[in-house]
């Protein structure tokens, strides 16, 4: 199995576990807020809101593309943070970032 479908498979699982644990379900930011140069654009919309509309929606335009895939990623420690002072359970979102850093330093 290629990385790129291997990494396509986890991007839709991760879709369809935030989906059904209710994390999916986040506002769109506005415009303004894409446009943060702080990572993760922690100072202009949450942790899931970035994940979903920023790293998800990267992710499937560099596969669509069949451009290169980063290989240097660490999103899972901020996952973890994120979940823990949230108080929500995020343990597989989190187990599934990590299979994809791995799928993604795989890649190239």
């Amino acid at each position: 199995m290629s990385s790129q479908y291997r990494l396509s498979q986890l991007l839709d699982e991760l879709e369809e576990t935030m989906m059904a644990s209710g994390l999916w379900q986040q506002p769109q930011p506005d415009a303004e807020a894409f446009l943060s140069t702080v990572p993760f654009c922690i100072d202009s919309m949450n942790f899931l809101q970035w994940l979903r509309y920023v790293f998800v929606a990267r992710m499937r335009a560099i596969l669509d593309a069949g451009a290169e895939i980063p290989s240097q990623v660490s999103i899972s420690p901020l996952a973890e943070e994120y979940f823990r002072t949230a108080a929500l359970d995020g343990k597989r979102v989190t187990e599934l970032l990590r299979d994809i850093e791995q799928a993604m330093s795989g890649a190239s």
